[in-house]
């Protein structure tokens, strides 16, 4: 877990890798319960013995399952304590490069593209979070996530 002290402290960082989130494991029940949430109930994700002559040779998260857990990844590896909140603004890109096997292990890393000031004092950052699958050679999924933090 990185510690940051303030938003400047981290925004001098900008072009840097600045973290690396913990690992997690993505589960059946996490996938069906994301199925159940959305809607969207795609046998790939949900039907197990079905998945198995499937594809990918068992079931797979949902791409936006994936893509749902940057909170999770950001907050599990960095904090700024001179933060009261920081919200979700949008993402400029997003790609789902390879599946990813219920079991499988992800993490993900973080790079501070930009910081810009915004009002309160604020900073929007712009980040490039890579999430990685254990033993895979390239990424699951890359996307461009805006956020904006309030001191």
């Amino acid at each position: 877990m990185k510690i940051f002290q303030t938003l400047s402290e981290l925004s001098a960082l900008a072009g840097q890798e600045v973290t690396v989130s913990d690992w997690i494991t993505i589960t059946q029940e996490q996938v069906n319960q994301f199925a159940q949430a959305t809607g969207d109930h795609q046998w790939i994700h949900v039907d197990v013995e079905k998945a198995k002559t499937g594809p990918f040779g068992g079931p797979i998260a949902h791409g936006f399952l994936t893509l749902s857990l940057l909170p999770k990844f950001f907050e599990s590896s960095m904090t700024v304590v001179e933060t009261r909140m920081g919200v979700n603004y949008g993402l400029n890109k997003v790609r789902f490069m390879a599946p990813v096997p219920v079991g499988s292990r992800l993490r993900a890393r973080m790079k501070l593209l930009k910081s810009e000031p915004i009002d309160n004092g604020g900073a929007q950052m712009t980040w490039e979070v890579a999430v990685e699958r254990e033993g895979s050679a390239k990424p699951v999924c890359v996307a461009e996530s805006l956020a904006r933090h309030y001191p």
